[in-house]
């Protein structure tokens, strides 16, 4: 059996259908302005107020992958965890994130292979109660045995 395992990961044998693991995270300006320097898509619409007003969001945005990878937290913090290993994600952006928007990231376990350690998991992001991000993520889950 693997001692080491951190704390709070979930591990394969102890997985189940329809369980839930979340998040809530105020987006700030701050993340938005980090976000466009680790990943170097400085668009306007995610850092210059005047220029996004004339768009189609009238405001604003944060970047969609900073909202997606809110999704990577819950799953490489959560569910499954530390030793998560990301296999595919799809996504849908469906509405806008704006600075000081408190987003709810949510993923469910909706198929188990556990031959093969694979989880698939659907995700969301819910901002007041509207869902503004949706996708499917294949994961490896962490194990208690030895390959």
């Amino acid at each position: 059996m693997l001692d080491n395992l951190p704390r709070g990961t979930i591990c394969i044998e102890d997985i189940e259908m329809g369980m839930t693991r979340h998040l809530r995270k105020v987006v700030t300006d701050q993340d938005i302005e980090m976000f466009a320097e680790v990943s170097t898509d400085r668009n306007p619409v995610h850092l210059d107020d005047e220029y996004a007003q004339d768009t189609i969001f009238h405001g604003r945005i944060a970047h969609g992958m900073l909202t997606a990878g809110l999704i990577s937290a819950v799953i490489g913090e959560q569910l499954p965890g530390h030793g998560t290993v990301y296999m595919g994600q799809t996504l849908k952006f469906l509405g806008p994130v704006r600075p000081g928007d408190m987003v709810k990231a949510e993923v469910e376990v909706t198929g188990i292979d556990h031959a093969k350690r694979r989880v698939t998991l659907d995700c969301r992001c819910i901002v007041d109660g509207k869902p503004v991000l949706k996708g499917e993520a294949t994961v490896l889950a962490p194990s208690r045995k030895f390959d």
